[in-house]
């Protein structure tokens, strides 16, 4: 018999995390007790779908959704919903998120929504989405003025992520994920740094030495949640949910202007790198800080440079950010390795200057 280890999320309504091989098998298990199953998934992932789902008792409702960003749309969500009411769901059936990050917070949205609130059971198929995504209970769409500006809070029944899917994965897309591996080793836990850097190359292909990095992730990001599931107001150094946001600010910028032809991870690379400069400026990091940030990022073969956008286009960007207060710049930044605090009203020409150097 198969030994999992889960990760647990200690939230108002705890739920595990499981991150192994094989896990795809535990499906069945979380929705035992319900009738009626919504399957959202992306068309590439439809074998998949049909192999996770064979010892489900209930009954499956298929749901197919473009992939990456595409899926985030209202009209999309309107389609769930209209299948879900065309196939009689009730509040104690169930709905399953089978994807990457964005399926997982699309189809988490879509069982906050209906009837105010069905179960929801995460199976993130990508990095990104077993460590960041599926995790946390954030869920919702994007609108064209800017990225998940429709959402709620929703926390999974379970998030199953069977690292077997993984190696399906370009390198790419692993990469990518990797970005917010690391991110959570910059806010919270150097351990992350020290081991990627001890070996980068098996890092960043699917194994035990990703997958210890990946559980690390979670476990900083299920601390961070379980004091702080709703995101309140952080002010200076007390800081909550709010840590899991370093280097979003400008990568959310980019994905927008980039018509989100670039990975979340590649950007969030150079969101990390922007805060690293606006902290040095700021006298808050080293230079040897800023320095490990490119040399860390870059090994993982992630982009430390940007200039592909003029600075006015991508500041107008970053003031529509869902975490903007009114217009004056609000940046998470490192105040040293591990620590981090929100600061308020950047002098505009230091964020200029910043930006400036990611074309160096």
């Amino acid at each position: 018999m198969t030994t999992w280890v889960p990760i647990d999320v200690m939230t108002p309504k705890p739920y595990q995390v499981v991150l192994e091989s094989g896990a795809s098998a535990l499906l069945a298990s979380f929705v035992d007790d319900v009738a009626r199953v919504a399957v959202v998934y992306p068309a590439r992932l439809a074998d998949v779908a049909a192999r996770v789902t064979a010892d489900v008792a209930a009954h499956v409702t298929w749901i197919e959704v473009p992939d990456a960003e595409a899926a985030k749309t209202p009209a999309i969500l309107a389609r769930c919903w209209e299948t879900l009411a065309g196939a009689g769901f009730t509040r104690s059936d169930a709905i399953v998120g089978l994807g990457g990050g964005t399926v997982t917070d699309l189809a988490g949205f879509v069982a906050a929504t209906w009837l105010r609130g069905v179960r929801f059971v995460a199976m993130p198929t990508t990095v990104v989405g077993m460590v960041d995504a599926a995790v946390g209970g954030k869920t919702g769409i994007n609108l064209p003025q800017g990225k998940n500006l429709v959402g709620a809070f929703w926390e999974p029944y379970a998030v199953i992520g069977d690292l077997d899917l993984l190696g399906t994965l370009d390198g790419r897309e692993i990469r990518s994920g990797l970005a917010e591996v690391l991110k959570a080793g910059f806010i919270a836990d150097p351990w992350i740094l020290d081991t990627f850097e001890g070996d980068p190359q098996g890092c960043l292909a699917p194994g035990e030495p990703m997958a210890a990095l990946m559980r690390r992730a979670v476990a900083v990001k299920a601390a961070v949640v379980a004091g702080d599931l709703t995101e309140r107001t952080s002010q200076g150094a007390d800081v909550g949910r709010e840590a899991l946001n370093y280097g979003h600010t400008l990568a959310h910028a980019i994905e927008r202007c980039e018509d989100f032809r670039w990975r979340h991870g590649e950007a969030v690379s150079v969101g990390m790198v922007f805060a690293a400069e606006v902290a040095h400026r700021l006298g808050l990091i080293d230079a040897g800080l800023l320095a490990r940030h490119r040399a860390i990022l870059a090994s993982a073969g992630l982009p430390t440079h940007y200039d592909h956008t003029p600075w006015a286009d991508l500041r107008a960007a970053m003031s529509l950010d869902k975490k903007t207060r009114g217009t004056h710049s609000r940046l998470l930044l490192l105040n040293g390795l591990g620590s981090v605090e929100v600061v308020e009203d950047v002098d505009e020409e230091l964020l200029a200057d910043a930006y400036a150097s990611l074309s160096a």
